[in-house]
């Protein structure tokens, strides 16, 4: 998409937020919590509905978002490629609002995931009914488990084991410093890690992400329309996204995510390079999510994230932040979490972030300046890339 970058600062986003409640919540329709973060967002943005003429969002119908938030959208988009989705979004924004369709546009998810879990309906006429489901890949612990299986192979066990005990206590350590997290007041040691039990090997308890009832949203707008707005705007420096398979059984290297091609691109399009990046935010539905996708981003070489994240380097304190709201993993996931990413990588551009927020390279007092945020859809099957900026 190659009208999703710009070096210039056209456009921004201008508010964020999450619902009211987040965790279990029982009481309140995933609408709800659509309604509540876009609310929200468009107070942080000084902003109002009647602002809003472009409407995105995936896992439900823009006509019932819309029917529910009271908008009438010019321009709608209903991208659904998993938790990615809303990164993709972003993309998606810029497109239409550069051609016109739009000017403000409202990035909206809101999902009861933990409240109203239960079996999910079976198509027989998908493909992973057909080809998976009978031999035992029934979702997306399982389909996870055999990626990291496979890498474990290729790359050690031992090796392997120990990165994804670095992701999951430092991504604990984060959330721990965020009082909307799930785990806030739950800290965990390496111990209690490696004693926890199965889920689907060589998952623990800990490589999952969380099920929870939360709702997130985003405002994109122009930089003449920022100039009004309440916040700091964050521009949006360049953008990529991409999808190379649906059902895991397709997927054609196990150890490699489509990350290794819309990183570079969004990178690119910035006009930035690794070394510029301050904060990076990575969809971490699984550790092995994050793993892969640091060696896809290119931050280190395939089979190379073990020694990157050894020694807690990305927990607090360390040179390389990552996921500072505490992650899928220990922060919230309804279901689908890529809007997170987006809130938490503008709060913390904005220096917003409390306890938890963290510096531009070479300062101690400065908020960070360049964001990358990266999310993942399906089993390892969709990524959208971001790069983020302040002035």
């Amino acid at each position: 998409m190659a009208s999703s970058a710009s070096k210039e600062r056209d456009i921004a986003i201008v508010g964020v937020a999450e619902s009211d409640e987040m965790g279990t919540v029982p009481n309140k329709s995933s609408l709800q919590h659509h309604g509540e973060a876009a609310h929200n967002a468009l107070e942080d943005a000084g902003l109002s509905k009647n602002d809003v003429d472009g409407l995105f969002t995936a896992g439900f119908s823009t006509l019932a978002t819309a029917e529910y938030l009271g908008i009438h959208p010019e321009f709608t988009d209903n991208t659904s490629v998993g938790g990615s989705s809303f990164v993709i979004h972003v993309a998606h924004a810029i497109a239409a609002i550069r051609a016109g369709y739009c000017e403000v546009a409202l990035i909206t998810h809101g999902q009861a995931g933990r409240s109203t879990r239960g079996r999910v309906p079976i198509d027989p006429n998908l493909p992973a009914s057909q080809y998976e489901f009978p031999y035992g890949l029934i979702g997306p612990p399982v389909n996870y488990s055999m990626a990291c299986a496979r890498y474990m192979h290729e790359y050690g066990e031992d090796r392997t084991r120990l990165a994804l005990a670095e992701i999951a206590v430092s991504t604990r350590k984060w959330a721990n410093l965020n009082p909307k997290a799930v785990m806030y007041e739950i800290p965990m040691s390496f111990d209690e890690y490696h004693d926890s039990r199965w889920v689907s090997w060589p998952f623990h308890l800990p490589d999952c992400c969380l099920v929870t009832d939360s709702g997130a949203a985003i405002i994109v707008t122009t930089a003449e329309r920022a100039k009004s707005c309440r916040k700091q705007p964050v521009w949006v420096l360049g953008a990529s996204e991409g999808h190379d398979h649906n059902i895991i059984s397709q997927m054609t290297n196990l150890t490699s995510s489509i990350s290794r091609e819309t990183g570079p691109k969004a990178l690119a399009r910035a006009g930035v390079s690794h070394d510029d990046i301050d904060l990076t935010m990575i969809y971490d539905s699984f550790t092995y999510t994050t793993l892969v996708t640091l060696e896809g981003l290119g931050f280190c070489k395939p089979g190379e994230g073990a020694d990157f994240v050894a020694g807690q380097r990305t927990a607090p304190g360390g040179d390389f932040p990552l996921n500072t709201n505490g992650g899928g993993l220990s922060y919230t996931h309804p279901g689908m979490y890529g809007s997170f990413l987006l809130v938490e990588a503008a709060r913390q551009l904005r220096g917003e972030a409390g306890d938890r927020q963290v510096h531009r390279k070479g300062t101690s007092d400065l908020p960070p300046r360049i964001s990358l945020v990266n999310g993942t859809g399906g089993s390892l099957s969709s990524t959208g890339t971001v790069v983020l900026a302040t002035d």
